[in-house]
């Protein structure tokens, strides 16, 4: 299979992460978004919406959104626990992380990192430190009383949180505020599974 993505990009980072877990055989197709490598007749043809990561299975098939490709790699694994109870309890945080955490860190971190702080997008990056503060607070809420986020071991659920969670503090966000996070970022980058994220 081939898996179309940016090494730097939190969203392709949960599919890395997951392979390196999984020992999930791919090749990974570098994509630069800022060149307009999704944008192109020939990427468009694989995924209408232009966006990475893409999932390219050896039959032919495609499947985007990251959080969907999740389920598909992870599906029978024990980062995607069988029991119904804990699916919807997954799906549920990662509803939160593209609704109401991804739109705000990435996003800031996306201004600050990918685009270097343009002054035309300076408000537009002070409008998401609330936001995702918020999602920070309800997350540290949660892991005040759990090591994870569904069930007692570690699933897809934190893999989607870990992705931007981990490099929040380069859209601005002071993660020393929020100690029951830090101590589970510690808690998934100490598995010995882990794999870090690619720097520029």
């Amino acid at each position: 299979m081939k898996i179309y993505g940016d090494a730097q990009s939190g969203n392709c980072y949960k599919i890395q992460l997951l392979a390196h877990h999984l020992d999930i055989e791919h090749t990974w197709v570098p994509i630069n978004i800022l060149e307009g490598d999704t944008q192109t007749s020939e990427f468009k043809a694989m995924n209408p919406a232009g966006k990475i990561p893409l999932l390219e299975l050896d039959d032919g098939r495609h499947l985007s959104e990251s959080n969907a490709i999740l389920h598909y790699l992870a599906n029978g694994s024990r980062l995607l626990p069988e029991d119904p109870w804990l699916k919807s309890v997954i799906l549920s945080w990662q509803f939160f992380e593209q609704y109401s955490h991804e739109p705000n860190i990435a996003v800031a971190r996306f201004i600050n990192v990918y685009l270097g702080m343009p002054d035309d997008r300076k408000a537009d990056y002070q409008d998401k430190q609330a936001g995702g503060n918020k999602a920070l607070a309800v997350m540290d809420t949660h892991l005040n009383n759990h090591s994870f986020f569904a069930g007692d071991e570690m699933s897809i659920a934190d893999i989607s949180l870990y992705a931007y969670t981990h490099v929040a503090d380069e859209g601005g966000f002071d993660l020393s505020k929020y100690p029951a996070v830090s101590q589970w970022l510690a808690r998934i980058s100490q598995h010995p599974k882990h794999l870090s994220m690619q720097k520029s």
